[in-house]
């Protein structure tokens, strides 16, 4: 997929417009509607993070050595869904850290051999765009901030499933989490040097991008008049 074509444009636009009300609307008109609208958005993360694995069966796409779920996406996916439907603030905050870093940095720029209207096209931008929608409509929007901490809980959790990643690359031959090699489409690790300096210079950024976005939410919280730490739940704003 072309980068910044009509398509990307369309899903990015889509990206802007429906994190936008999913921060602005629950602050400004609460109400029983979001645990729909969760269950709504976990359904379609759940179809397109499950439905791309159909299609590679059904198009005869599928490896071993690219589609088992060791991607971070499939951990953000699976997070997402039920960070939706149960808003645990344990779960809401992995979704936060990973969404607005990962997920954002692959709906910008797709590592997607289609393009629309192919199926992996609408799977694709369903589950990366849904987690970022779930991540500010849970974080933003119910404001559920993450707690104290909840950096290097995360952080730590990603460096784990890294190595689970790692793991299934030796196995498989893959290149999960890119861990062997770069993505073919231009990438922000492009600018991060060769292999494997480019996954040492990407876990830092990493760390920084996660501090920012701790920065932010905590920042957001105190005007709201909220400790980063209080565990308001949905039902508090619902």
């Amino acid at each position: 997929m072309r980068q910044f074509s009509i398509a990307h444009l369309a899903a990015l636009a889509t990206l802007i417009v429906a994190g936008g009300l999913a921060i602005l609307t629950p602050r400004r008109r609460p109400g029983p509607w979001i645990t729909w609208v969760c269950r709504a958005l976990a359904a379609g993360i759940f179809a397109g993070w499950i439905g791309e694995y159909v299609a590679d069966l059904v198009t005869g796409t599928w490896t071993v050595r690219s589609g088992l779920p060791l991607q971070l996406t499939d951990a953000v996916s699976l997070t997402a869904i039920i960070a939706l439907l149960t808003r645990r603030l344990r779960l809401v905050e992995p979704l936060y850290f990973w969404s607005l870093t990962a997920s954002l940095q692959a709906v910008l720029t797709p590592d997607l051999a289609g393009t629309f209207p192919s199926v992996f096209y609408f799977t694709y931008f369903l589950y990366h765009v849904g987690a970022i929608v779930g991540a500010c409509l849970l974080v933003f929007g119910c404001r559920l901030y993450p707690r104290a901490g909840a950096i290097w809980r995360v952080y730590s959790l990603t460096a784990a499933w890294a190595v689970l990643a790692g793991l299934g690359d030796v196995i498989t031959g893959g290149n999960y989490m890119y861990l062997r090699s770069k993505p073919i489409h231009h990438s922000l690790l492009d600018a991060m040097g060769p292999w494997p300096l480019y996954i040492a210079t990407g876990a830092g950024l990493g760390l920084i991008m996660f501090a920012a976005l701790q920065g932010i939410a905590g920042a957001v919280a105190r005007h709201d008049g909220l400790a980063p730490a209080d565990e308001t739940r949905l039902s508090d704003v619902a």
